[in-house]
């Protein structure tokens, strides 16, 4: 009787497995032809002759840079000599030092000649104390703001209070920009007579690349398998994922580490929330939330051309503490406006966005995770079970590999920053082992984001950080 009962279990749960898979491979797929639609459509394009226009203070709009930076010394001083150097008409730079433990203030100071000012702050969004704000010498719209230590999103905070400018960008203390990311950002904003509010960008990978005072030099792959393998997974994220997405301004994420919003629209949100470990996603969320109950016709939308290269964790322990906090994130994103989930007064953000986020993005890992469970019992009950076994990996390479060789292959059609040939055979050839060791660990790692969930955990965690320019 037993017998029977188990292995109607494990049959039912075989079939559920594997139906899930279908549905997230047929979703995926659809995602996977409107972002290479999308991508064919905007590489037709004169790309040099469309941005220069921009370049003219008539057309562009002021910009706000954030830097929050928390024990960022290895870095920052590369990534604001990158932000030095972009291509944009008028901005200010405000690095807001969180409290750092390390020697981040001392070397800004030294470094950009840096000395103590005194500037009325309007604080429309309660933070942390500040305390010190020191200005450059030589390059009078090169901020530093010190104040006591409360997380990124407080100093994002900060940030947004001691601005002068209508829009405002996040950027994070360990990235170098491409020159022209800012003029690419802007334009569907500037194009769009505002309409568009906030605007992300790619981010791509620098650990390999040669990068000397904040500039570019040489992009090229590390030869570590773990950040080989993120280069994949941010490829198949922008790529397929944020363009796809954004097309139907369905998109629920711009990343923390490089994205343009309207300051005004972020104020009337209520800033960025401190109590979460996915203020970047929440954010956006609340925005889309209140256009909605608003009933604005405002978009969020994506751009893959302006690039942010940034430093990834190369060890399993800081991978591993990533991982499981941005799954963390977004689920206290997901439930914090739960209220959205199929709701038609959110429209599609309602009867899309939701459901995709809660059913495929965090809970397609419990299932993943009981998919290889299920593959490793099958071999001890043999028959049938060994056939649902074989189906499910079978899906779980579609699921996986083949999305990633996918992305990898736009990677080449559209934007093409590795320009050597081995760098693109040798992504393609590591993206077909993704199912047999990669995924699994991330799919572990997320399912341990959602149990530390459960148990109320609320911690960041430290990352550790070398530095990715001379």
């Amino acid at each position: 009787m037993l017998n029977t009962v188990l292995m109607g279990i494990m049959t039912t749960y075989g079939w559920f497995i594997t139906i899930f898979m279908m549905i997230v491979i047929i979703f995926y797929s659809s995602i996977l032809v409107i972002s290479s639609l999308q991508l064919r459509r905007e590489y037709q394009l004169n790309r040099k002759q469309t941005y220069d226009d921009y370049l003219n203070d008539y057309y562009s709009k002021p910009i706000s840079i954030i830097v929050p930076a928390y024990n960022e010394e290895a870095g920052i001083i590369q990534s604001v000599r990158s932000l030095l150097s972009i291509h944009y008409p008028s901005y200010e730079i405000i690095v807001v030092n969180d409290g750092s433990k390390d020697e981040t203030v001392a070397k800004m100071i030294e470094h950009y000649d840096m000395v103590e000012v005194h500037k009325v702050i309007r604080k429309q969004i309660k933070t942390k104390p500040i305390k010190k704000i020191y200005q450059s010498k030589f390059l009078p719209y090169l901020y530093l703001v010190d104040k006591d230590n409360g997380g990124k999103a407080d100093a994002l905070n900060v940030g947004l209070n001691f601005s002068n400018f209508p829009y405002f960008c996040s950027l994070d203390g360990d990235s170098v920009l491409e020159a022209d990311a800012f003029l690419k950002v802007m334009k569907p904003i500037i194009d769009s007579n505002e309409q568009v509010i906030a605007s992300g960008g790619s981010i791509r990978i620098a650990n390999g690349c040669h990068i000397e005072n904040g500039n570019i030099l040489n992009v090229g792959l590390s030869k570590n398998p773990l950040v080989i393998m993120q280069i994949i997974e941010y490829l198949r994220a922008f790529l397929m994922g944020r363009v796809g997405l954004s097309r139907h301004n369905l998109l629920l994420i711009i990343s923390g580490a490089f994205g343009v919003f309207s300051k005004h629209w972020v104020l009337q949100a209520g800033g960025y929330k401190t109590d979460t470990v996915g203020e970047d996603m929440e954010l956006v969320v609340r925005i889309h939330r209140l256009l909605k109950e608003r009933k604005l016709d405002k978009k969020i939308g994506y751009v893959p051309d302006p690039v942010c290269w940034t430093e990834v964790p190369e060890s399993m322990t800081y991978l591993r503490r990533q991982r499981s906090r941005w799954h963390r994130g977004l689920f206290e994103s997901l439930w914090t406006h739960r209220k959205l989930t199929f709701n038609p007064k959110y429209g599609s953000i309602g009867f899309i966005s939701f459901p995709y986020f809660w059913i495929v993005e965090f809970l397609g890992p419990v299932v993943e995770l009981s998919g290889f469970i299920y593959i490793i019992l099958s071999l001890f009950f043999g028959g049938v079970y060994i056939e649902f076994a074989i189906l499910i990996f079978f899906l779980s390479c579609l699921y996986g590999s083949f999305f990633s060789m996918a992305a990898v292959l736009l990677e080449e059609w559209s934007l093409r920053r590795y320009p050597k040939l081995d760098q693109i055979l040798k992504l393609f050839v590591y993206s077909l082992t993704e199912t047999l060791w990669y995924r699994p660990l991330t799919v572990f790692w997320r399912c341990e984001g959602i149990w530390q969930s459960i148990k109320g955990e609320t911690s960041w965690g430290e990352m550790k950080r070398k530095g990715v320019s001379k």
